[in-house]
C-alpha cells in the first residue's frame, strides 16, 4: 500500500454541498480536473459528500466517469497526522535483536506482524528489561520455542552440529561446573547446557542426554564430540564469549512473540477521528499506538507527541457556501476556495484570505468553464459533458429564473464539445432522475434537499424535477407521509418539497409544520394553500424564488402574530 494514498499532506478535496445535486457533483469534478491541470504541487481530489441521485447517475455513466468518492466528515483523522513509519517485526525476532533495533531507531515500541503484515502483537522496551529480569525462569527457552539459530545470533557463535530452525522444546539452561557428580546432580534430559572446554564435561553432558551444548570460550569442538552429539541428536554451538558472557546472553535469544502483548490490542485506523484518538491516549498510558490502513494491515505508529503536527484537510467548496450545507467537520478543515453561485451563507469563517468566486448566474459549473476559458483550457468531452448536463439541470433546461444568457450559452458550448444534443439528452436525463423505481421515500427526499433559516425559523427545501404530472403524483404520494418524520429527524420548523413540472414550468409543494400553511399562505398570496400543499404557477427555482418568497412570508407572519 503506497504511503500517498494515506498521507494527504498535498491533497486538496473538491466537494460539494450534502445531498449533492447533479451541479454539486459535476462541478467538484470538472473543477478538480482544471485544477489539476493548471497545479502541479497539489493533487486535486473531487469527493462527494452524500449519495448520488439517479440523475447523476445518469450523467456519470453516460460519460463514462467515476463516481467521487464518498467524504461526510473532514474533521482530522489520524491519516492526517505524521504516521511513524517505524517497522514490523516478525515474531521470531530475538529479544535481544529487537531491542537493539528499538534503540538504533530510538523507538519504545515495536509492532510485530505475521507474514501478511498483519498486527499480531506488541514488544515494548518495558517488556524487554522485564524479560531480562525474570531470567531466573530456567526453562523459558523451551517455553519460548527458541530457534538454534536465534540463539547462535545473540552468542555470535557457530553451529557446528544440529539444524539452525530446530528449536528448544524441553529442559532447562544451566551452566555445567564442578565434577561430574556436581554435573549429574543439575543436568537433566533436554537441558541447555552451557560449558568449557572440558572434554569430560562434554562427553558427560551428551551421556546425561540433553538437548543443546553451548561450548565458550571460542573452544574447538573435538571431532568425535561432534559425531557423538549428532549421534544423540544434540546440537553444538560455539560461542567466543566466556560462560558468565553466555549465560546473560542466552535467555535474550527468546523469541518476541513469547513475550509480546498480544489479543484484543488497541490500535487505531486510518479513519479515526483524532479527537476519540485523543481520549483514549489520555486514558490509556502508552507511548506508542499502531496504525492499521484500510485493509486492516499495520501501517506506523502514532504517539502522543504526533497531534502537534495535526495537518487539517484542505478543501475547496463548490456549489455552497453555508456551513449547515457543508461537509461535517468543516471548521476543522482548510477551506482554500469556494466556488459558488447562491446567496452567502453564515458560519464560514477562514484565518487566511481565500480565493472567494461568487457570480449571479444560474449553474455553479457556468463558472467553472469561465475559469477553463480564464486559462486556456479546453475541457475534454467527459468534462465538457458533466458541466453542460449540470447546467441543464439547475436551470432545469433554461426554464428556470436564475438562468442567464451566460449558462445558456455556455450550455450549449459545452454540448458541441460533449456531442450531445441538448432537448433530447435533457429529456432522457430528467426521465433518469424521475424514477421512483426502488426508491423509499427517504432516498427520494433526500436527493437534493437543502436546510434554510429566517430569523429564528429554521426550514429546509427538498426539490425534483420531473417530465410528467404522473410522476409528480406518484412522488407526492411518497413524500407526503415523510414530511412529519423530516421534521422531527432534521429539528425544523417547517419542511418542504417542490415537486417541479418542467415542460409546464409548475410546481406542486409539499409543506408541514406547525404553522406552514399559514407561512405558505404568506408567502404566495395569490394562492389558497390546501392543508399540506399548493400549485404554484410559474414557481420553478427554489434559489431565486421558493427561498426569498419563504422568508418574505416568515418574516410577515412573524410580524402579524
Amino acid at each position: 500500500m503506497e504511503e500517498s494514498k494515506y498521507q494527504l499532506r498535498n491533497n486538496v478535496l473538491v466537494i460539494g454541498h450534502r445531498n449533492p445535486d447533479s451541479d454539486s457533483i459535476c462541478s467538484a469534478i470538472a473543477y478538480a480536473y482544471l485544477k489539476n491541470q493548471i497545479s502541479s504541487d497539489l493533487c486535486y481530489i473531487p469527493c462527494r459528500a452524500g449519495e448520488v441521485s439517479n440523475e447523476t447517475r445518469f450523467v456519470l455513466d453516460y460519460f463514462g466517469v467515476e463516481t467521487p468518492r464518498l467524504c461526510d466528515d473532514v474533521s482530522p483523522q489520524v491519516e492526517d497526522l505524521s504516521i511513524r513509519k517505524l517497522p514490523g517485526v516478525k515474531g521470531d525476532l530475538s529479544m535481544r535483536d529487537a531491542w537493539n533495533l528499538m534503540r538504533d531507531i530510538e523507538a519504545n515500541t515495536l509492532a510485530i506482524v505475521d507474514e501478511d503484515n498483519r498486527l499480531e502483537g506488541l514488544i515494548t522496551m518495558t517488556d524487554v528489561a522485564t524479560a531480562y529480569m525474570d531470567a531466573l525462569d530456567t526453562k523459558m527457552m523451551a517455553k519460548a520455542k527458541t530457534t538454534y539459530a536465534s540463539m547462535v545470533t545473540t552468542l555470535d557463535g557457530e553451529l557446528i552440529v544440529g539444524q539452525p530452525d530446530a528449536c528448544v522444546c524441553e529442559g532447562k539452561i544451566c551452566v555445567a561446573a564442578g565434577n561430574a557428580t556436581a554435573m549429574a546432580s543439575i543436568i537433566e534430559k533436554g537441558d541447555t547446557v552451557i560449558l568449557s572446554n572440558r572434554v569430560d564435561s562434554q562427553i558427560l553432558a551428551i551421556q546425561l542426554g540433553v538437548g543443546c551444548i553451548i561450548v565458550t570460550a571460542d573452544t574447538a569442538v573435538p571431532q568425535h564430540i561432534r559425531q557423538m552429539a549428532e549421534k544423540h541428536g544434540i546440537a553444538v554451538i560455539t560461542t567466543p564469549h566466556d560462560s558468565y558472557t553466555a549465560a546473560r546472553l542466552v535467555s535474550q535469544s527468546a523469541p518476541v512473540s513469547y513475550f509480546m502483548t498480544k489479543g484484543a490490542l488497541l490500535a487505531f485506523d486510518m479513519k479515526a477521528l483524532v479527537e476519540d484518538v485523543q481520549k483514549v491516549m489520555v486514558k490509556v498510558r502508552h507511548r506508542y499506538f499502531p496504525v492499521l490502513d484500510q485493509d486492516g494491515r499495520y501501517f506506523g505508529m502514532v504517539s502522543r507527541r504526533n497531534m502537534m503536527d495535526l495537518r487539517k484537510k484542505q478543501v475547496i467548496m463548490v456549489d455552497h457556501n453555508e456551513v449547515g450545507q457543508a461537509v461535517d467537520g468543516l471548521l476543522e478543515a482548510d477551506v482554500l476556495e469556494v466556488i459558488d453561485h447562491h446567496r452567502l451563507g453564515t458560519g464560514l469563517q477562514t484565518a487566511a484570505p481565500i480565493y472567494f468566486r461568487n457570480q449571479p448566474v444560474g449553474c455553479t459549473a457556468t463558472i467553472v468553464y469561465q475559469i477553463y476559458q480564464e486559462n486556456g483550457i479546453i475541457p475534454p468531452r467527459e468534462i465538457a459533458g458533466l458541466m453542460c448536463s449540470a447546467i441543464l439541470s439547475d436551470t432545469l433546461v433554461f426554464r428556470s429564473p436564475t438562468c442567464t444568457p451566460v449558462d445558456q450559452s455556455t450550455a450549449e458550448t459545452l454540448a458541441e464539445i460533449a456531442g450531445i444534443h441538448i432537448d433530447e439528452y435533457a429529456s432522457a436525463m430528467f426521465e433518469a432522475g424521475a424514477s421512483l423505481e426502488g426508491k423509499t421515500a427517504k432516498d427520494v427526499f433526500y436527493t437534493d434537499f437543502k436546510p434554510f433559516s429566517s430569523g429564528d425559523v429554521q426550514f429546509g427545501i427538498g426539490q425534483s424535477s420531473f417530465m410528467s404530472d404522473r410522476s409528480i403524483q406518484s412522488a407526492k404520494k411518497l413524500l407526503l407521509p415523510y414530511l412529519d418524520e423530516v421534521l422531527k429527524r432534521e429539528g425544523l420548523d417547517m419542511v418542504c418539497y417542490m415537486l417541479t413540472n418542467i415542460l409546464t414550468e409548475t410546481t406542486d409543494l409539499l409543506f408541514a409544520g406547525k404553522h406552514a400553511q399559514k407561512i405558505v399562505a404568506c408567502s404566495f398570496p395569490d394562492v389558497c394553500p390546501e392543508e399540506n400543499s399548493v400549485m404554484l404557477v410559474d414557481v420553478v427555482s427554489r434559489k431565486k424564488q421558493m427561498v426569498p418568497n419563504l422568508s418574505q412570508g416568515i418574516s410577515e407572519w412573524q410580524n402579524n402574530n
